[in-house]
């Protein structure tokens, strides 16, 4: 902390005994920090208490019109979003949700991500099978998706990095995976998920070796993704996305295909937008059959993925899913929802500002003690074990995963959620880290069970790799944390 890089930053420290009470140490506990993803520690608890941990998104399928002797439907197909997040293209064989330790959602802010190894479209596939299984041949009308289920909005502040919607595959991203060759070759370009819906254009060369790598992805017009740049030869896969343009017609043209790869034959363009305009006059579906239903893992492991990787999409899809729960339709009504449990917490509301749910708001702020304050009432009730269970450890997985060496004592004794705000700083061509934060339990090798916040406000850096090093610092911290308390 007293490394001349903080010499213009502010710490906010909270470390408490959850069983005694006793304060381990403290500094700044009053004050309110900026707090980044630890936000998501708030939006987190509040969606578990509204949503429920065993609550499964259903997505079903209806047919509108007859069915014909020869399987062919004379109407329309209607998926009817329920806002699963993830919509089995995270789903593994054991029933949970994938994730990765770099989240692809952070590929062009960091330069590369790891993809999970499930196929982003399964969740679709088992929908056709469905369909095929019911005897559908064919489609002669349209396919449409009734995405009514709350508001869409681009939140506030979100740098127009999404849109919330209650149809969502593979985050509303499509995947664009540079491979390099030999230098002065072209490099091998390869995408997913791959639909006629989309043509990827790439003139990406591979370099010397010693050369950086640049890849930009820009539109090249409706339906079309430029890919190009260089990649160094040696390196390994580079991972980027391209953000889709229409997620429902999206959804669309990927349902449509998954329907042709089970011999359903559809008459409807794959390259059509979306016809909401077709869909019924209420989402009342009592009078048409279903034919198909996808259902989801249990929330927890939405909520997993969510804090282990700091998915910032669907975590601020949460509020309109709050809004839902509670028969409201909006973002903003989920804040209030959330506001409601945060009243339920005994916290000091006066403490804390929040106005979205990833934590990027200018508006947000916490103190130390709000954020303890909150680990402390989520540790006794019943869902506790799930809400720990969803931070990222140390030294082990998710955005902790790299924070302390692989010998240190301090390794998987900690479950926190971080926190990183950053802006660009014009004058000095850097960075300023408007924080740097982490919130979680630790269990000391004495097994004292502690609670703790750690804020940092406002430290210039050069680049990523030295945003990384304050992340480190944090976990630096941790490390002093439980030597002090495990003798």
């Amino acid at each position: 902390m007293n490394d001349t890089k903080y010499d213009h930053a502010f710490w906010g420290i909270l470390v408490e005994d959850l069983e005694t009470g006793e304060i381990i140490y403290q500094l700044n506990p009053e004050k309110m920090f900026i707090p980044g993803s630890t936000t998501k520690l708030y939006t987190g608890a509040a969606a578990l208490d509204v949503i429920g941990a065993d609550y499964r998104f259903e997505t079903p399928l209806y047919t509108r019109g007859h069915v014909d002797s020869s399987g062919n439907l004379n109407g329309d197909l209607i998926l009817v979003a329920s806002g699963d997040l993830t919509m089995g293209g995270r789903t593994t064989p054991d029933g949970k949700i994938a994730y990765t330790d770099i989240d692809h959602s952070y590929a062009n802010s960091i330069g590369n991500a790891i993809l999970t190894t499930p196929d982003p479209l399964s969740g679709l596939d088992q929908l056709a099978q469905q369909v095929s299984a019911a005897g559908i041949k064919s489609v002669s009308g349209e396919v449409i998706i009734d995405d009514r289920l709350f508001d869409k909005i681009t939140p506030p502040d979100s740098d127009n990095d999404y849109t919330l919607t209650p149809v969502v595959i593979n985050d509303n991203l499509i995947d664009i995976m540079v491979k390099p060759a030999p230098p002065g070759m072209a490099a091998d370009v390869d995408w997913r998920p791959q639909t006629a819906a989309y043509v990827v254009e790439a003139n990406v060369t591979t370099t010397d070796a010693n050369e950086t790598a640049r890849i930009e992805i820009s539109t090249g017009g409706p339906g079309i993704i430029n890919v190009s740049g260089q990649v160094p030869a040696g390196e390994g896969t580079i991972v980027q996305t391209y953000k889709v343009d229409d997620p429902s017609s999206f959804a669309r043209s990927l349902l449509i295909e998954a329907l042709e790869r089970q011999g359903v034959k559809v008459n409807a363009s794959v390259k059509g937008n979306n016809p909401a305009d077709l869909l019924p006059a209420t989402t009342n579906y009592s009078e048409f059959e279903r034919v198909a239903l996808l259902t989801s893992p249990p929330f927890s492991e939405n909520l997993k993925l969510i804090m282990k990787v700091s998915q910032n999409m669907q975590a601020d899809s949460l509020l309109p899913l709050m809004a839902v729960k509670e028969g409201k339709r909006s973002f903003w009504d989920g804040l209030i929802i959330e506001r409601s449990f945060l009243e339920k917490t005994g916290i000091d509301l006066n403490a804390v500002s929040i106005s979205d749910g990833r934590g990027n708001s200018p508006a947000d702020y916490m103190t130390p003690r709000t954020t303890v304050d909150l680990l402390r009432y989520m540790s006794s009730g019943n869902d506790s074990q799930v809400y720990r269970d969803a931070l990222p450890i140390l030294g082990v997985d998710g955005s902790l995963a790299t924070s302390v060496g692989p010998e240190s004592p301090a390794k998987g004794k900690v479950r926190a959620k971080t926190g990183t705000t950053a802006k660009y700083d014009a004058v000095n061509d850097r960075l300023i880290l408007c924080s740097q934060a982490l919130g979680g339990y630790m269990n000391t090798s004495e097994d004292r069970k502690l609670a703790f916040a750690i804020y940092v406000n406002n430290v210039p850096v050069k680049d990523v790799k030295e945003m990384k090093q304050v992340s480190n610092d944090l976990g630096s911290i941790c490390e002093a944390i439980y030597e002090e308390n495990s003798t």
